[in-house]
């Protein structure tokens, strides 16, 4: 599977300027005869969370119809990062899978809110997981903090997840420990594991980019752009089998003891 992410800036409270952006970078990407294109966290309108109720996209129909429309045009599969949403009064970080005909197979909320970041204040927290196909390889997707919950990525690995799709808006003042937890995300579930991370500024943070690409060892496929644009890397699936074969962690998993000790 050849990847494209779109380490895109993202303009503050402008999900005008933000869509067109978006449709160029895919466009763009898909010229490069990709499989799959990969959006950062909340590229529609950044952290702008007190203006929520203006910009957020009433129960994702913009967002939907957009990704379908680009999905089709280039014959891609978009992983579309996540975008604000507004459901039934209520506002959600919420990430939308389209495949290459234009068919929404997958939406997710993000599960752990960042409180450093206020997005408790405004948005509420997603109940589900987020497991779904692509060209015949079972994928998860989560966003951003949810990256710092292990337990919360090897529940869509133990349910056959071999990429883990990880949108992000993770500041530069903490981009080592982003590094790190995704290489031991690849390495304890022995996955794939596609991570975009925005650049550009906003009026709280600042962003550096860093998205990476790391395999089920943890080598890393591509990492340490710090500028906008469009990263390439190609997936051999294969390789998930082989890793799992060598180390056979799942086998020798003891989910009864776990189950044990946390009931005591």
């Amino acid at each position: 599977m050849k990847i494209a992410v779109v380490q895109m800036d993202v303009a503050f409270a402008d999900p005008e300027k933000n869509f067109l952006r978006a449709q160029n970078w895919i466009e763009e990407a898909a010229e490069n005869a990709v499989d799959t294109i990969v959006l950062p966290e909340m590229w529609n309108a950044g952290y702008a969370l007190e203006e929520l109720d203006r910009l957020a996209d009433e129960n994702g129909e913009r967002t939907k119809a957009f990704l379908s429309e680009q999905a089709k045009k280039c014959n891609v599969n978009i992983v579309g990062g996540s975008v604000a949403v507004k459901k039934n009064g209520q506002y959600f970080n919420t990430q939308y899978v389209t495949n290459r005909n234009g068919d929404i197979v997958a939406e997710y909320d993000k599960a752990h809110l960042f409180k450093l970041m206020d997005e408790h204040l405004y948005m509420n927290a997603g109940e589900k997981a987020n497991v779904f196909n692509i060209e015949g390889v079972t994928c998860g997707g989560v966003i951003c903090y949810d990256l710092r919950f292990p337990e919360w990525i090897r529940a869509h690995v133990l349910k056959g997840a071999q990429i883990m799709f990880i949108p992000a808006q993770w500041p530069s003042k903490r981009i080592d420990h982003w590094q790190l937890l995704l290489q031991a995300r690849a390495i304890e579930n022995q996955c794939y594991i596609v991570a975009v991370n925005r650049v550009g500024k906003d009026p709280n943070n600042e962003f550096n980019g860093h998205s990476m690409v790391i395999a089920p060892w943890g080598d890393l496929l591509l990492s340490g752009e710090t500028s906008e644009g469009i990263l390439y890397a190609e997936l051999d699936l294969q390789e998930v089998k082989r890793v799992r074969d060598t180390i056979p962690v799942f086998n020798d998993r003891r989910p009864n003891l776990y189950e044990k000790i946390f009931s005591e």
